[in-house]
């Protein structure tokens, strides 16, 4: 027995500041996970995909990637926090574009060369979900380097430098590129190609590092900007298709699993009736900055969410005493408990005064 998204579920995430799934998902069961999910996704984004050409490309960037403070310019991917001018800049104006040094130009994200097979005699190539406005000379650098860990600007990391770091800025946007590029080309933009890191999942090749990334780097006002202009296919250089990821960055963690990633839509609030861990959460409302969980049963993972998506807390094998957990420094607001098993799943709501 399977059920939809409750209207108690749809009416709370509402009230409590979560936005709505928009109108272009409709009909997605967002009750499903794992393989399904991203094959219902997968469907979606190329049924409503209409082609652009390589030229377009650069239509779409003029627009896509303007620099949400000032329209002159365009924000540079890879660019370093705090530098304005030169090779490392995050910011160049906007019609300075060409293959000059000095210049910026269309960074393929997911480097053509690295597709199975080669992206540049393909759709992919040019598909402006993963085509972002890059400095010349930095693109050069970064080269087809496929990704991997590190931390502060973006450069080259590992033995003899041979991989690619993006930069604690950019992470996320790559992240949710690369996810995109996985369910649009399936066979072609596999992620294992792309970056250096463990398999996350038994049925896929996602890299637990996109994961990673997809958490600690959340959505930004340049990636929901360009979204919503790819989005639309009435714009003159529109794809009509959107960025799932970017819509919602959970829908990440209900398909390969992984860190639980901020959820815009309220998804963790919905829960299969057969699947519940059976608990309790008292004092709620809480006037206090602790509160303690309740349960016979085995929990793996507590986490806290914040009304608007955010991880506050997560909890790995906690130690129940006396079937309770206490659960402390919580301000006041609204938050999403959830307590997790192999197999099992459910979220209670929680006030603190």
């Amino acid at each position: 027995m399977k059920k939809i998204i409750s209207g108690f579920t749809l009416f709370f995430a509402s009230i409590v500041g979560f936005a709505q799934p928009q109108a272009y998902y409709n009909g997605i069961d967002f009750e499903l996970n794992g393989q399904p999910l991203k094959n219902a996704l997968a469907t979606r984004i190329t049924n409503t995909h209409e082609d652009i050409s390589y030229a377009q490309v650069w239509t779409a960037l003029k627009v896509t990637d303007i620099n949400p403070s000032n329209s002159n310019q365009v924000m540079l991917i890879y660019g370093h926090t705090g530098v304005t001018t030169g090779t490392y800049s995050r910011v160049r104006a906007k019609n300075d574009n060409s293959g000059n040094t000095g210049d910026w130009n269309r960074e393929h994200v997911y480097a053509r060369s690295l597709g199975t097979p080669n992206l540049e005699q393909s759709a992919a190539n040019s598909d402006a979900h993963h085509v972002r406005s890059s400095d010349v000379d930095l693109n050069g650098q970064r080269n087809a380097k496929k990704f991997a860990s590190g931390s502060g600007n973006s450069g080259s990391v590992g033995n003899s430098n041979s991989n690619w770091y993006p930069g604690d800025e950019w992470k996320g946007d790559v992240a949710r590129m690369m996810m995109y590029m996985y369910l649009r080309y399936p066979t072609q933009c596999i992620p294992t190609n792309v970056a250096v890191g463990t398999v996350s999942s038994s049925f896929d090749q996602m890299i637990g590092l996109f994961l990673q990334w997809n958490v600690e780097d959340p959505v930004s006002q340049l990636e929901i900007q360009r979204n919503t202009y790819l989005g639309n296919a009435s714009n003159s250089a529109g794809q009509g298709n959107r960025n799932p990821f970017i819509d919602n960055p959970y829908l990440a963690t209900k398909i390969w699993g992984g860190p639980v990633a901020e959820d815009k839509w309220g998804l963790l609030l919905s829960n299969d009736d057969f699947n519940k861990i059976e608990f309790g959460i008292y004092p709620n409302p809480a006037s206090e900055n602790k509160v303690y969980v309740q349960t016979s049963e085995i929990v793996n993972t507590i986490t806290i969410h914040s009304i608007d998506g955010k991880l506050i807390q997560q909890i790995t094998n906690p130690q129940f005493e006396n079937n309770e957990f206490e659960i402390n420094n919580l301000n006041t607001g609204f938050y999403i408990i959830t307590l997790k098993s192999d197999n099992k799943s459910t979220a209670k709501k929680l006030i603190v005064k």
